[in-house]
């Protein structure tokens, strides 16, 4: 009986040496004569070690890949983080390009808006033979957002915004204006679609003196059905139908004429 009781003695002393072993990572026979000599552990120490254990035991298992698995997350933090900077600086970087571009764009609208009025106003009266026009700012404050009103006065008439004028005055003034455009910086070609429709024969006289001087300095093509300003051009083309369904090209170099 006493060999059993040994023998079941030894196998729970190392059941509790290999428990002590994976709990604590130490050999029971190394530990035990310092353990031996140490007081009993007080009720406070008792209740702190179970606080300890139930806190460790709420903490879950041990995560072996916690090492590997947090350089990753590092190494994926790290990236995010210096594309973050980069998108930061190029941020700033287009701001800084964006308030570049609304100074020039504020300055050179400024002159160019100021030189068109300054033209249009010497335009103005010579297709109306006297009159006077402007352009004005909608918003002086922010130039990039402002709309132009267009104030018209013609001959005998009141100063007046140019929605308030005839459909033969307004297109005038219209032309008017396109040609002051012109004449501070033109384009190569400029298409005009029946723009002297409106017009009655003095106006349409006066609008193709200024066609014809402007011409000089870029090309119109023109879409009239006005016999006056086919006269004043250089080269006709019509589209005629001599036979039904069939349609034929015709062209005139009146300069050859």
């Amino acid at each position: 009986q006493l060999r059993m009781d040994i023998q079941r003695l030894e196998l729970h002393h190392e059941k509790l040496a290999a428990q002590i072993k994976e709990r604590h990572g130490v050999f029971l026979v190394d530990v035990i004569e310092v353990f031996k000599k140490r007081p009993m552990p007080t009720q406070e120490e008792l209740e702190r070690i179970t606080t300890i254990e139930k806190t460790i035991k709420n903490m879950g298992s041990i995560n072996l890949t916690a090492i590997e698995e947090y350089d990753e997350v590092k190494t994926r933090y790290d990236f995010l983080t210096s594309q973050r900077d980069d998108l930061d600086k190029a941020v700033v970087s287009l701001r800084q390009a964006i308030n570049q571009i609304n100074r020039t764009s504020r300055k050179r609208f400024k002159e160019s808006f100021e030189a068109v009025n300054e033209m249009f106003q010497k335009v103005y009266p010579r297709l109306f033979r006297g009159g006077e026009a402007r352009l004005e700012l909608c918003d002086s404050d922010d130039l990039l957002e402002c709309g132009v009103d267009i104030i018209a006065q013609p001959p005998g008439k009141k100063l007046q915004n140019v929605g308030l004028l005839s459909g033969g005055e307004k297109a005038l003034t219209a032309a008017a204006l396109v040609f002051a455009i012109f004449l501070i910086k033109p384009t190569p070609f400029c298409v005009m679609d029946e723009v002297d429709a409106p017009l009655d024969d003095a106006n349409v006289g006066r609008f193709n003196e200024m066609l014809k001087e402007i011409s000089k300095i870029s090309q119109f093509i023109v879409i009239t059905h006005n016999k006056q300003t086919m006269s004043f051009t250089d080269r006709l083309y019509g589209i005629t139908m001599e036979e039904p369904g069939m349609s034929k090209v015709v062209s005139v170099d009146l300069d050859a004429v």
